[in-house]
């Protein structure tokens, strides 16, 4: 197997993963043992559903979630740099993408090592796709400020650039503040804005929808509480 830091795709939740994940990924994810991850718990899970009888036991776990020193992630490559394979697992979707494998990624390519992506959901794309908007230019901004009159000056001028530039703006939001999010934007955005909210993609949870803000206040909002959405407004 080519030495190369593998980027491994999840599913993006409680979805069988032969569902989402072509059967090559698992192909790869067997051959490896050494695997830089967001959580070393929901990563284990994730192995241990690719292959019941994984070998988790013979298999070395670098945490890079929030709490991690950066400073240190140069030292999980070392096994690449020895020639063997090394996996990055997100806790949910595509890593490397809204997540702290970006990093790793980086190291990588400063050092002049291999980088393989797999094929895997990713929410955002996912997300453009289904929204109807602007799929040639698109921005994903992160989370928008917590404080209320921040967020709200945020909002507006993402709305001015979806505007001036016909380009799709998209964000998101910790899930327990969804719906204060999206309360948000209804009282914020143009009634001509369009808003699409798309949530728990690919989940039994799935809620996609696409209408102007004017259209949202006359119909009865979804229950998003707990349930991961991308926001994304368009001209």
């Amino acid at each position: 197997m080519e030495a190369a830091l593998y980027l491994i795709p999840v599913t993006l939740g409680n979805t069988s993963h032969s569902q989402v994940l072509p059967a090559y990924n698992a192909t790869i994810v067997c051959q490896i043992r050494h695997f830089v991850v967001e959580n070393v718990r929901s990563a284990r899970r994730f192995l241990r559903s690719i292959d019941r009888d994984f070998p988790i036991d013979d298999c070395v776990f670098f945490e890079m979630g929030k709490h991690a020193d950066e400073r240190l992630f140069s030292q999980y490559l070392q096994p690449l740099r020895d020639g063997l394979p090394v996996g990055v697992i997100s806790e949910a979707g595509c890593p490397a993408v809204a997540d702290p494998g970006s990093a790793v990624v980086g190291i990588a390519h400063r050092q002049g090592l291999r980088v393989i992506p797999l094929v895997g959901p990713s929410s955002m794309i996912m997300a453009v796709m289904s929204s109807g908007f602007n799929g040639q230019s698109f921005a994903f901004n992160g989370y928008l400020p917590v404080d209320s009159s921040s967020r709200v000056r945020r909002i507006k001028a993402l709305e001015s650039r979806a505007w001036n530039e016909n380009q799709t703006q998209l964000f998101i939001e910790a899930p327990y503040r969804n719906q204060k999010m999206l309360q948000s934007l209804l009282s914020t955005l143009r009634p001509a804005t369009r808003l699409c909210v798309a949530a728990g993609i690919t989940t039994e949870q799935e809620y996609i929808h696409t209408s102007t803000v004017a259209e949202w206040k006359r119909r009865q909002l979804p229950s998003l509480d707990d349930v991961p959405a991308i926001f994304l407004i368009a001209r």
